[in-house]
């Protein structure tokens, strides 16, 4: 038998009613912190290319599939082997270059495809034809989720040209951005910033730059920067309460070298 069946079976035993007690009591919605933590690890184990890491974080990720695949099963919905089948089926409806007739296509007419068998091809769950911005979760990171926007609508040729016309339009945004806040009127303000982060994602999305990563990286780069500049106060008994800002800033452009 499948070794995942095994953990079927074992997430079966554990929701049974002289199973675990925490497992017993959980319910799809209660789990969402967990699913999302376990993605981030198994985001963070890619980035640092631990493998054997990787294994055991893809085991937890696939213990939380298979969970809410038992509380579905327990009520009747569904099961994994439904969930495997209805992915199965998507791979297959959505590779027709692979499955149907065979043709040799790029992997950027791969995901052009995709996306149009999707609009096509598919149905909601109430039966009525799906939307080409539908599938992006609302709960997705900020910065993410304006990227795959972007990402969809341009795979239908809602695009840009060339990248210089999206920087002017990041520059349009900057200058808006200075006229209201001289005009202080903070909805405003908001929605100028946003503009501007949005043209900033399509930029990325342009460049092919995931912009989820790229400002994590910065994040921890600064965070780095700031940590040198504590460790610094830190060799006099001094933190950042008791230095001024000529001080701070003076550490900051000397971590710039030390930390190369």
């Amino acid at each position: 038998m499948s070794k995942l069946y095994d953990l079927v079976n074992i997430m079966r035993q554990l929701r049974a009613p002289d199973g675990c007690p925490w497992d017993r009591e959980q319910t799809h919605k209660s789990l969402v912190p967990y699913l999302l933590e376990e993605t981030y690890e198994v985001i963070e184990t890619i980035e640092t290319g631990e493998m054997d890491r990787l294994k055991e974080e893809l085991g937890d990720l696939l213990l939380q599939i298979v969970f809410h695949a038992q509380l579905a099963s327990e009520v009747g919905r569904f099961d994994i082997d439904d969930i495997s089948t209805s992915i199965c089926d998507k791979l297959v409806r959505r590779h027709p270059h692979v499955f149907e007739r065979k043709t040799e296509i790029t992997p950027e007419q791969v995901t052009v495809n995709w996306e149009h068998i999707k609009l096509t091809r598919d149905k909601s769950e109430n039966g009525a034809p799906k939307t080409v911005l539908a599938g992006v979760p609302k709960n997705l990171p900020a910065l993410l989720r304006a990227y795959r926007v972007q990402e969809k609508a341009a795979r239908f040729g809602f695009d840009w040209e060339k990248v210089d016309d999206i920087v002017r339009k990041l520059d349009e945004e900057v200058a808006e951005l200075k006229s209201e806040l001289r005009r202080s009127d903070r909805t405003a303000i908001e929605e100028e910033l946003g503009d501007l982060l949005f043209t900033a994602v399509n930029i990325a999305r342009f460049l092919k730059i995931e912009p989820e990563g790229a400002l994590n990286r910065i994040t921890n780069k600064f965070m780095r920067r700031f940590g040198y500049i504590e460790q610094r106060l830190a060799e006099s008994d001094r933190t950042v309460a008791d230095a001024t800002l000529a001080e701070m800033d003076s550490l900051w452009e000397e971590s710039k070298t030390a930390l190369k």
